[in-house]
């Protein structure tokens, strides 16, 4: 089934999550940035759902009390293989080494995360096939389009790899404001050797060497963690 092409005004959501203060958050970030939310709090005939009320994404926690939250991220797959599904999980999920991209999911998030980019990258996912909207992450001379990976600095590719463009996609959502070590090591947790305090440091390093050339640091917040942001000099 093909998507439906989303205005720049709103999309249709429908959230899965039985969780009462995660889901009303959700709820209300996502209202207040003009979007229609339906919420589903047990993951009860969500197939269902979508084959009467067509959305244009779905955000689905993978525990819910009522049903199996891989299972149904499996039925939505089967059924409607183009619909954007962006999975929410706690982090034990993630060490059991499940491979939610492969089970079908289009991205996810592990608790706790950002509502900012919570919402930018369900943007991200609903603009993606209609091949005429792109999510471009812009800081300084860098510029990065996170759904096909691709970095630039004032036009030319930088080669990044799967787990610096992670990173550097986490500091560039929240620029201008620090990271925490915990927040980016749980946001790289999915990637091989991404989730330690010592893989992230070498990560950090690798990526300021590849972005050298650029007008944009990363800088070490001593005792929370990194922030991205355009160098003082380089600011008119």
């Amino acid at each position: 089934m093909a998507r439906r092409l989303v205005s720049k005004v709103g999309m249709k959501v429908l959230l899965v999550e039985d969780n009462h203060d995660i889901g009303e958050a959700v709820e209300r970030r996502l209202q207040m940035a003009g979007h229609v939310v339906t919420w589903n709090r047990t993951g009860d005939d969500v197939v269902a759902m979508l084959e009467h009320d067509p959305v244009d994404a779905v955000i689905l926690d993978l525990m819910l009390p009522a049903a199996d939250g891989i299972a149904i991220l499996r039925q939505i797959r089967r059924q409607q293989r183009d619909l954007p599904v962006l999975v929410i999980t706690a982090r034990a999920e993630i060490d059991d080494k499940v491979s939610l991209l492969d089970l079908g999911a289009d991205d996810y998030l592990v608790k706790p995360f950002d509502m900012r980019e919570m919402e930018a990258r369900l943007r991200a996912l609903v603009r993606r096939p209609a091949g005429q909207f792109t999510s471009i992450l812009q800081l300084g001379d860098l510029q990065m389009d996170p759904v096909n990976r691709i970095v630039t600095q004032a036009g030319q590719v930088i080669d990044l790899g799967r787990r610096e463009c992670g990173l550097l996609e986490a500091l560039m959502t929240q620029a201008g404001r620090a990271v925490t070590r915990e927040r980016l090591m749980s946001r790289l947790s999915h990637l091989e050797d991404g989730g330690s305090e010592n893989a992230l440091e070498l990560l950090v390093s690798r990526l300021r060497r590849k972005i050298a050339a650029s007008n944009v640091e990363v800088v070490t917040m001593r005792g929370v963690g990194y922030m991205a942001r355009v160098m003082p000099d380089a600011q008119t």
